[in-house]
């Protein structure tokens, strides 16, 4: 389907400038894609900043090819975009998905671990996929090899969910091949990223982020000190999962990052039903994401974006390069820099939001920010 807001939304999301949490900035404040677009000439105007829209040709074309490669976008926004992305303001402004998207609705738990793993772990991963799968839950990995390999193998006759660092297209590795066919006829694909792109090393990190956001908590089986593994694991507690790791033998490196994350508070599980027990117990009955997708009124919005407040050419240009000073290339909380910052909210926060549509700095979830 290529309706409007769909290709608006799509349009959004492929321009440059602006990214997930830009883009949660936009629809808060305009309430629709189509009305985002109608109001960037302003934007653009008003920060001096040229905003090179993603035509409408392309996003069209892009729609076309996922649908004629069996695929399907959907959009924020969608009846059948995931109810547990919307509450966060990272959230992938589309995914494109091969296979059964109804599993995005049931409820999921995230598994991940090395990728050079040893044989005890895979079979221990089927296993624990397996009996996760026939208790309800769809299993969410990332498709590399090893732990992500064995989650996804146990759980396909259950529901298995594969997202992809690079376009749905990308088989990625290589070895994955016959995992990717099946998964593709029998579980769920999704990725953000464009149709036909592939995947490259910055593409991971931004990919672990909807692992952990899709599952209501995840399991670390095997992993290094220095595994993508634990940066997913660092993802999934700040987001207020609950992160459970299987612990391991103090002699083989493998099992060294699941003894630190033990260490530092991950619970300790050894079978499927210590992880049922721990989403039931500790997610379910306790708490929810606190980042809804549309959470400001009118006014907050207002005030967030300098609307309806007199901001001056000349105080945006003195905040910017206050906050130049003040930011470094890790995170800071937005409220912070509000707080050190020598000027009002609505100048401060429409400063920010202007140094993100010129590329100077990226948002994090979390209400967080960073140069580029």
């Amino acid at each position: 389907m290529k309706s409007p807001e769909k290709i608006a939304i799509l349009r959004l999301i492929r321009t440059q400038n602006i990214g997930p949490v830009t883009l949660t900035t936009l629809l808060r404040r305009y309430k629709s894609g189509l009305s985002v677009i109608e109001h960037l000439p302003e934007l653009s105007e008003r920060s001096k900043i040229k905003i090179n829209l993603f035509s409408k040709a392309k996003a069209e074309d892009e729609v076309s090819k996922v649908e004629s490669f069996g695929g399907k976008i959907i959009v924020r926004g969608e009846a059948d975009y995931p109810d547990i992305l919307k509450y966060f303001d990272d959230a992938p402004g589309c995914l494109t998905c091969l296979g059964y998207p109804h599993l995005l609705q049931n409820s999921i738990l995230s598994m991940v671990g090395s990728r050079n793993a040893s044989l005890n772990a895979l079979n221990l991963t089927r296993l624990l996929a397996n009996d996760i799968g026939k208790a309800g839950y769809s299993v969410v990995s990332g498709m590399a090899r090893g732990i992500d390999a064995a989650a996804h193998e146990g759980s396909l006759e259950t529901g298995s969910i594969a997202v992809m660092a690079g376009g749905v297209d990308q088989i990625y590795p290589r070895e994955n091949t016959k995992l990717y066919e099946r998964l593709k006829s029998e579980g769920l694909i999704i990725s953000e990223m464009p149709f036909g792109l592939q995947p490259f090393a910055q593409h991971f990190p931004i990919r672990n982020r909807i692992i952990a956001s899709l599952g209501l908590g995840l399991v670390v089986i095997e992993a290094n000190l220095k595994s993508g593994s634990l940066i997913t694991a660092r993802e999934a507690a700040d987001r207020g999962r609950d992160v459970m790791a299987i612990p391991g033998s103090p002699l083989d490196p493998r099992s060294k990052g699941c003894n630190k994350l033990l260490r530092d508070g991950a619970t300790l599980v050894e079978e499927a039903s210590d992880i049922i027990d721990v989403i039931k117990t500790r997610f379910l009955n306790t708490r929810q994401p606190d980042m809804p997708l549309f959470p400001q009124t009118e006014k907050d919005a207002n005030k967030t974006m300098g609307h309806n407040t007199k901001v001056t050419a000349n105080e945006l240009s003195e905040a910017k390069k206050q906050l130049l000073e003040l930011l470094s290339f890790e995170a800071s909380s937005v409220d912070e820099l509000v707080k050190q910052c020598h000027f009002s909210i609505p100048v401060t926060s429409t400063a920010l939001f202007e140094m993100e549509l010129s590329g100077d700095v990226v948002r994090h979830y979390g209400n967080r920010i960073s140069l580029v």
